[in-house]
């Protein structure tokens, strides 16, 4: 977790873990706290997990249901609203959303996973109006077809895998890097007049 400090010549970087249920909205907030022990409060908040039970909609459970919206969007929300406070109160804060192709269209047995990520555009949207005037941004990455455990099955397919590659601009699919500077741009002071945006990093998936 980087702690930045407004008006100083360099940040302090270091790191700690804190660890949470975050469909647990008691632990979430103990988790906000704790967060702040050990370099302050922080001044960035990316929400990067996510859950895709990956079922026909019609063999879903309401406890499949719950559970997504919890991690997926009330998190999300929950995290920043103990978090941002002190960001409003230093005048510098970025928020960052991890979105989804899925938040624009939709993909095969994703039915919570694609209504939670549109869930979280409009999210990122609403913080950006609600906190902007403060100095805290809030903007969200689109990543397309990357190697994570969400994507598991569709790696350990080799024909499914390549031809999502080829749907792409760029003839590939994502590797994590790929995610790097997008990030640092959205969470750093080069995109300090940005804010409400979604940044689709898919290789120019949703362009063709």
């Amino acid at each position: 977790m980087a702690r930045r400090q407004p008006g100083r010549g360099a940040d302090r970087i270091g790191g700690a873990q804190v660890v949470c249920d975050l469909c647990d909205r008691e632990a979430l907030v103990a988790a906000a706290a704790a967060a702040a022990e050990p370099f302050g409060s922080p001044d960035i908040v990316v929400h990067a997990a996510g859950l895709n039970p990956r079922r026909p909609a019609l063999e879903l459970t309401p406890a499949d249901w719950d559970r997504t919206v919890a991690l997926n969007l009330t998190a999300p929300f929950l995290l920043t609203r103990e978090l941002v406070p002190a960001m409003i109160a230093q005048g510098w804060g970025r928020i960052l959303h991890i979105a989804s192709l899925q938040s624009v269209r939709a993909f095969a047995d994703g039915l919570p996973y694609g209504a939670t990520k549109g869930g979280l555009i409009q999210l990122t949207r609403a913080m950006a109006h609600e906190w902007g005037r403060h100095g805290v941004t809030c903007n969200a990455i689109a990543p397309g077809f990357f190697p994570t455990e969400l994507t598991a099955a569709l790696v350990e397919q080799p024909e499914t895998w390549a031809a999502l590659a080829e749907q792409t601009c760029l003839g590939r699919n994502g590797t994590l890097e790929d995610l790097h500077g997008p990030a640092i741009f959205l969470c750093s002071d080069a995109s300090a007049y940005v804010t409400g945006q979604v940044l689709f990093v898919d290789g120019g998936f949703t362009a063709r």
